[in-house]
């Protein structure tokens, strides 16, 4: 059993990452929007759960990685909601977890996860070094583009005014250059089947609602 497990077990994580998106999307257009988004930190946690279970963070230098662009994240993040700063003026709701001083920790975990996955996305391809950093940050920029869309009605985030403004989308990139950088002089490497499907998941998750 725990053999068969581990030969399959890239699978069985893709096939319940698409099992919890698609059966929110599916919950959610049916009418239970409250039910399904009060559930976020959970979903989250689970995607979680299964990237450190297949891209495992057991050396010194992947941990090392993962606590400074979590940190970086909060950071970030963390100037934004008190200061107006870099990504502009706006507040968390209450559907993201816990938080530090007004900042989701599951932020700081997403912004960690999301530069391994595109990362290791861009791996799939033979291009350079610099090519691949900048659109690994640009997959990046991508989501969260779809995800500005539904955060307010998600209760996740809301900025001043409503819409997320341009100084977002152009610190999100350079904030994730500099981590595609870091993780490309670390030479760290993940499972490609996995990211993709994830980072697919929640793109196609966002994007439904989107459109």
């Amino acid at each position: 059993m725990l053999e068969t497990l581990s030969k399959y077990k890239v699978l069985i994580a893709i096939g319940i990452v698409w099992l919890f998106h698609i059966s929110a999307i599916i919950g959610i257009a049916s009418g239970d929007l409250e039910w399904f988004i009060q559930k976020t930190p959970l979903n989250l946690i689970i995607s979680l759960t299964l990237f450190l279970f297949i891209y495992p963070i057991n050396t010194p230098i992947k941990s090392f990685a993962f606590v400074l662009f979590f940190c970086g994240g909060m950071f970030a993040e963390w100037l934004g909601v008190h200061y107006g700063i870099l990504f502009g003026e706006y507040a968390y709701g209450n559907n993201l977890g816990p938080k530090l001083d007004g900042v989701p920790y599951l932020i700081g975990t997403y912004w960690a996860l999301l530069t391994f996955i595109t990362a290791s996305m861009l791996d799939y391809t033979k291009l350079k070094s610099i090519p691949k950093i900048i659109l690994a940050a640009g997959l990046m920029v991508l989501l969260d583009y779809f995800m500005e869309h539904n955060a307010p009605a998600f209760d996740f985030w809301t900025f001043e005014g409503g819409m997320a403004p341009l100084e977002n989308y152009t610190t999100w990139f350079a904030l994730a250059i500099l981590f595609q950088i870091l993780l490309r002089v670390l030479k760290i490497e993940g499972n490609k089947q996995f990211s993709i499907h994830l980072y697919l998941a929640q793109l196609v998750f966002f994007g439904f609602f989107l459109f």
